[in-house]
């Protein structure tokens, strides 16, 4: 045991032949000569580090009160009152003269520092609070823009580092592979467990992805409220190698709550439509919620399948790849918008999985239409073949272009609301529901090509979320939500169910909750609303830019306000006859 002194042994068991096996897995690992090498990088497959990394350390939440730091410089000696002079004839105005005198003289006298090469070193040398600080600038700056790991051994990226500081030595790619980036995640990780213990309640969002390398990955991502503020913290981009059936992504998924502490809290998890994923949640026993962006998607792919749309489409999509692939295309094409004072766009080609990709190459092909007609009939573009597709494209399809996209708008803005806002809510299902159930009912006005689409789209978004218990969550998620206020049909009989769901809950809290509903706070609040209210008029500020959900919903709004102000305007008369 005498030359087994390093703590690698205690995950090891010594063999006889020069090898030492694994206690966690029992494979045989290498240990000819006293080398602990490879069984240190062995455990660290394992989650398992001998060496403790400390440069993160700072980053660890709640730590504890931390001592000034003691300095080894030489204190110096406090001045002292002066004794009296032993010879009586001088003077205290003498005795300051002189001792002034000898202090500047003493001051001008340089005193000879002792040069060596130990006082040479130490100049040259960083502290290391200020060397584990630029390890984590480095770790930073790769994490975070997602550099490779072998920037750091770059020769451009050392010699930049160089001449910023020489005396500074960045990290290699295995220190900073073995050792600083698990050390920040172990730390990162931590902390996100001590603020999920303090949280009662969590929401999920899961989704599997292939990577270009054909690797496929599970992601885990929490929602929650700290402090009435929404917080989003990926728990988990795991590698997986087996078969993603239902009941595999159900044990990863369970691992990974297990792991965090969190299993108990959860109370929704957002997944895609895959019917792998429904199986997973409901072996899980959560509540499943559909993706609404990805619901809205698949309501657009299935227009796809219409075949008026697809021989319709084949047509503009045609005339798209011919200007994108061609260089000369492109460049005749920049010159026609300049003569017409177009943007300087781009087209767009359409990608079936890419979301509103249609919508947006239809778009910008109306909107460049002018500028294509031109370019196609220059004679620098030497294929009158895909001249003569130009001229096939007849007013009737420029015409269904414009329908298409007067009726997609709204399908396009809907999409926003939940794909492109930060802190998008289970609450906005419903009503953007309702909103195209009413845009996508068949009039007696529509063409033949409207009616079809609208029958497809809304066939096809009327299938989901018809669940009893998931109809019962989003109603009431809706009428939680102050947005969308009184845009309910059934409100009073939903709010009758939150009641009793909260009175159930907090049947012991009865007193507590009676004094937040009569506590005299609400005249202090009231009042700091409408001083609030008042340093908003007297510092006007220019109209914020609408948020997609804000334009879906803008008719609305709009009647409500109408309504309220001319009530108010009533009230203001009969005041002021009064």
């Amino acid at each position: 045991m005498s030359g087994r002194r390093s703590k690698v042994w205690l995950h090891f068991v010594r063999k006889d032949n020069g090898s030492a096996e694994c206690n966690t897995c029992s494979k045989r690992i290498s240990s000819k000569g006293g080398n602990t090498t490879n069984m240190t990088k062995h455990l660290r497959l394992h989650g398992i580090q001998i060496k403790e990394c400390t440069v993160f350390n700072l980053f660890r939440q709640s730590p504890s009160a931390s001592q000034p730091p003691s300095s080894s410089a030489v204190v110096p000696a406090q001045p002292t009152p002066s004794t009296p002079s032993a010879e009586p004839s001088q003077s205290d105005e003498s005795l300051r003269s002189r001792s002034c005198a000898a202090t500047t003289a003493q001051a001008k006298k340089p005193v000879p520092a002792r040069v060596n090469p130990f006082t040479l070193a130490a100049k040259g040398k960083m502290t290391v609070e200020k060397c584990e600080e630029c390890h984590r600038k480095v770790t930073a700056f790769v994490v975070k823009r997602l550099h490779p790991f072998s920037e750091v051994e770059a020769p451009t990226f050392r010699d930049m580092l160089f001449t910023l500081n020489p005396n500074y030595t960045p990290p290699t790619r295995d220190y900073l592979t073995n050792h600083l980036i698990p050390s920040w995640y172990e730390i990162e990780k931590s902390n996100i467990i001590t603020e999920l213990s303090e949280v009662s309640h969590v929401a999920l969002t899961s989704d599997g992805w292939t990577s270009i390398a054909q690797d496929h990955y599970l992601t885990v991502t929490a929602h929650y409220l700290v402090e009435g503020k929404m917080r989003q913290k990926v728990l988990q981009t795991k590698a997986v190698y087996k078969a993603q059936t239902g009941i595999v992504i159900a044990e990863e998924i369970a691992d990974v709550l297990t792991d965090f502490g969190i299993f108990d809290k959860i109370v929704a998890v957002t997944v895609d439509n895959a019917a792998n994923m429904d199986v997973a949640i409901h072996r899980l026993q959560f509540v499943k919620l559909g993706c609404f962006a990805h619901t809205l998607n698949l309501a657009a792919q299935s227009l796809y399948s219409l075949a008026i749309m697809s021989q319709w489409i084949a047509k503009i999509r045609a005339l798209v790849v011919w200007i994108k692939r061609s260089s000369m295309a492109k460049t005749v094409l920049q010159e026609k918008q300049a003569i017409l004072k177009l943007h300087q766009h781009s087209l767009i080609l359409d990608v079936r999985t890419r979301w509103n990709s249609l919508h947006l190459m239809l778009e910008r092909f109306l909107e460049q239409y002018p500028a294509i007609q031109a370019a196609s009939l220059d004679q620098r573009l030497r294929k009158p073949m895909e001249r003569d597709r130009l001229a096939r494209f007849t007013d009737e399809d420029l015409r269904r272009a414009e329908d298409f996209i007067r009726l997609m708008r709204v399908m396009y803005t809907s999409t926003l609301c939940v794909s492109s806002e930060k802190n998008p809510t289970s609450g906005q299902i419903l009503p953007i529901l309702k909103k195209l159930e009413m845009h996508f009912t068949v009039t007696d006005g529509d063409t033949v090509f409207v009616s079809n689409l609208k029958k497809q789209v809304w066939g096809n978004l009327s299938k989901r979320y018809q669940s009893d218990e998931i109809r019962s969550f989003l109603e009431e998620a809706t009428a939680l939500d102050p947005r969308f206020k009184q845009k309910m049909d059934d409100d009073a009989a939903v709010w009758d169910r939150i009641k009793g769901k909260f009175l159930a809950k907090n049947l012991t809290d009865s007193e507590k909750s009676t004094d937040l509903d009569c506590g005299g706070d609400g005249d202090e609040n009231m009042e700091g609303m409408e001083s609030e209210a008042e340093e908003n008029q007297m510092h006007p500020c220019k109209n914020p830019k609408m948020t997609p959900l804000e334009e879906l919903f803008a008719d609305e709004d709009a009647q409500k306000v109408t309504p309220q102000q001319n009530s108010m305007s009533i009230q203001d008369l009969r005041i002021e006859n009064r």
